[in-house]
């Protein structure tokens, strides 16, 4: 191993992100690869009073920090110490993101190279139930005395260091150290291996906590360039910290093309309800229109929030938009207003009355004659096509299925697959539950891109 100086850093903080709470205690032990050089510990004064639940786990009270140094105090004197130094740190991350934040508010510009025991100790020491620093202290006979303080625990993991230094045959720590490897970004407990084994094609991908549960779905048109993205930049705050915390694996489905992408997202989120995923985790919302008839034998129309099972004539992205179709369908097609839920009521005894009442009850067979050809004018208007794109490899070609107006599911089919009709395509395509948003997705999506196929059937 390449020599070197490495400054293994504890701290205690106020709270578990950086970008809201401060440092009250910090440890610092100054290591050459075999031993350590020099330390250095002190309590900080964060300028607020510590939360109740951080007392009782680090024992570290406002009345301790009330004469101690803040972070300005003892600000260029760390950052002497911490230049040109590996970064060393168990969860680094978290670490160092308090670090450089804390800096940066003393107007210090600190950047340093980093290195995760907890990373490291999977590479060097497979087989651990637990990477954390008690178990892997438990395990490895390493004396944690006074844990959940900074000097403490930067002992141990400085002990935890030169075991690991001692056992790295395979230069894992020279490997994690390069400036490019990318390495120190990773999540602690995802193997860089699943990272790397990660395709750059279009698809969905699945991040997975200890248990094998998936916390959070994603779509990508590069997968690995995407999750890629997800592990650079700021992590200071609790969520992204949490979550980085609880990915311990990735797994992927390739879709072969960015439409299928999206699709296979949105179903997936609604399948699975995974943890981190927050905007299309939201209850569904939009508004369909749906016929049905009244204990007088009246075709009446109604708007109402699509369900799961319900299959409305036409759907609506909001309640404003079903209205305004609904008011311009009654327009053409001469219809009553108190038919189709468009009249204000009161309520008498528990019952709905329309405030405004029909001056001339119509004639039930030809109003509902009315409503039937308003009904079937919708619905040949409702398409039926099969939209073709890329697929998984360069023999095969996506397929996505609209049978009249709703998306029924999607398959792959070899490039040369002749389509006379629907049947061709009904053995290849695996019928998906219908949700709001998908057709609303493949539209919006054409009205963005040019079809790469579709075949339209009458």
């Amino acid at each position: 191993m390449e020599k070197r100086l490495y400054a293994i850093v504890d701290l205690e903080t106020t709270g578990g992100f950086a970008s809201d709470n401060e440092i009250i205690e910090v440890a610092v032990a100054i290591h050459d690869g075999q031993k350590v050089l020099n330390r250095y510990e002190t309590l900080l004064n964060p300028g607020r009073k510590i939360p109740p639940y951080i007392i009782g786990f680090t024992g570290i009270s406002d009345e301790m920090v009330a004469g101690a140094p803040t972070f300005r105090d003892i600000a260029y004197e760390l950052y002497q110490l911490l230049e040109g130094k590996v970064f060393v740190a168990h969860n680094v991350n978290f670490d160092y993101s308090f670090l450089q934040r804390s800096f940066a508010d003393a107007g210090i510009d600190f950047r340093s190279k980093r290195v995760c025991t907890v990373r490291l100790s999977r590479k060097i020491l497979p087989g651990f139930r637990s990477y954390s620093l008690g178990n892997l202290c438990e395990q490895l006979g390493i004396n944690l005395s006074n844990a959940h303080r900074a000097g403490g625990d930067c002992e141990a993991t400085s002990v935890l260091f030169s075991k690991l230094v001692a056992k790295d045959h395979d230069g894992h720590i020279d490997q994690s150290i390069k400036r490019n490897s990318g390495e120190v970004n990773l999540p602690p407990n995802l193997s860089r291996n699943t990272f790397d084994n990660l395709p750059m094609t279009p698809g969905v991908y699945y991040m997975h906590d200890e248990k094998g549960k998936v916390i959070y779905v994603g779509k990508a048109i590069n997968i690995k360039k995407r999750i890629a993205g997800h592990f650079n930049g700021k992590n200071d705050s609790e969520r992204k910290q949490n979550f980085f915390r609880e990915i311990h694996d990735i797994s992927f489905e390739l879709c072969g093309n960015e439409l299928l992408s999206l699709l296979r997202e949105a179903e997936e989120i609604k399948r699975l309800w995974p943890k981190y995923n927050r905007a299309m985790k939201r209850q569904d919302l939009r508004f369909g229109l749906y016929d049905f008839e009244d204990r007088s034998g009246v075709l009446n129309l109604g708007i109402d929030r699509i369900r799961r099972y319900s299959k409305p004539v036409i759907s609506f992205s909001n309640m404003f938009e079903a209205r305004a179709y609904l008011e311009e369908l009654i327009r053409l097609n001469s219809l009553e207003r108190l038919y189709c839920g468009m009249e204000k009521m009161d309520w008498v005894d528990g019952e709905a009355i329309p405030k405004r009442r029909l001056e001339k009850k119509p004639e039930i067979k030809e109003y509902n004659r009315r409503v039937t050809e308003a009904l079937e004018a919708i619905r040949e208007n409702r398409e039926s096509f099969a939209l073709f794109g890329r697929g998984r490899d360069p023999e095969e070609q996506s397929v996505i299925l609209v049978q009249e107006g709703r998306y029924r599911g999607y398959g792959f089919v070899h490039r040369e697959f002749p389509v006379q009709g629907m049947a061709d395509l009904d053995p290849h395509i695996r019928e998906v539950p219908e949700y709001a948003e998908s057709l609303w997705l493949i539209k919006s999506y054409l009205n963005r891109n040019v079809a790469d196929k579709i075949l339209r059937f009458n």
